[in-house]
């Protein structure tokens, strides 16, 4: 667990280097490299569903499969440097998204306290899926806060957790599956069968830390849990309510809502019904409230490695 809370700790002030992403690219491209040839190699219309649904099982096992082998190497090699947990801690951190999540809805913030309205719309298309042409400024701000406690969970607490549980394998494992899902987990006739079983994996693998990303927005919060509890099982997925709901509730806003992919407007459950629509400085107020859970994030994991650490000790 020590190891998870250095990472994070680490990953807030590091980042990603620029430099290292234009050398060799970044471990989640590598990942999305080797699933898009796997869909491209198996995932043919002229094999039958269940043909394609057990191909989407072995593709789910070799994905997660490679991503533990990746882990499973580093942590050797880490621990062989003889920096102990800090190296495995700063192998860790290509896996964690604290810092650019933070850095992107920071650059959806500056455009919008300038009424800039085109940038902000353009800087929030980089993190969301949704149509955001026509976007209005609350519009902006709801897609930027939705996402940012969504990826709270997929990049930062679910990612920490399966660390702290399984080391580097399980990080990078995790990453793996999230990543397959992210990618070929959808309903679309294409992916349906041959991309259920990565959704299914996902969604077990996210049951646990999606519902602590939530309480650990509402506590940063100081507010939220009656909201979340009340709105998180709308959501279609059983684990992205949780942290939306658990935002929305924070922040006293309404989140959700209909929006439009690809020109079709798709409904949408709401968060916070009958509260009032997000404004700027609500984006402000909500990267307030990710920075203090990111925060109490490390802090309960150091918190549990010391407990445990004791814990040994007395025996």
């Amino acid at each position: 667990m020590i190891e998870a809370a250095l990472a994070l700790g680490l990953e807030a002030i590091l980042g990603y280097p620029p430099g290292v992403a234009a050398r060799i690219g970044h471990p989640v491209q590598w990942i999305g490299a080797f699933i898009a040839l796997l869909e491209r190699t198996m995932n043919s219309p002229s094999r039958s569903d269940l043909t394609r649904r057990a191909l989407g099982l072995g593709t789910a096992l070799a994905v997660a499969g490679c991503g533990a082998g990746f882990g499973w190497i580093l942590e050797r090699l880490a621990r062989r440097t003889g920096l102990g947990p800090l190296a495995v801690a700063l192998a860790a951190t290509p896996g964690l998204a604290q810092r650019s999540l933070h850095d992107h809805a920071s650059a959806v913030l500056r455009p919008l306290r300038q009424d800039q309205l085109e940038e902000a719309r353009a800087a929030v298309s980089r993190i969301v899926g949704r149509d955001t042409a026509m976007l209005d400024a609350g519009g902006v701000v709801a897609a930027a806060l939705e996402s940012l406690a969504e990826s709270f969970n997929d990049g930062v607490v679910a990612p920490a957790v399966w660390l702290a549980i399984g080391g580097l394998p399980g990080l990078y494992a995790y990453k793996a599956l999230n990543t397959a899902d992210s990618m070929i987990g959808h309903k679309e006739r294409r992916w349906r069968d041959f991309g259920w079983a990565s959704a299914r994996a996902d969604d077990a693998a996210n049951l646990a830390p999606a519902r602590l990303a939530g309480g650990l927005i509402a506590a940063a919060a100081g507010r939220g849990w009656g909201v979340m509890i009340r709105d998180a099982g709308k959501h279609a997925s059983p684990n992205a309510g949780w942290p939306e709901a658990a935002m929305a509730g924070a922040l006293g806003v309404r989140l959700g809502g209909p929006a439009t992919y690809d020109g079709v407007v798709h409904p949408r459950p709401i968060f916070g019904e009958g509260g009032p629509a997000p404004v700027v400085e609500d984006l402000a107020r909500g990267l307030g409230v990710y920075r203090r859970a990111c925060v109490g994030l490390a802090m309960g994991l150091a918190v549990a490695a010391l407990w445990r650490s004791l814990d040994r000790r007395s025996l």
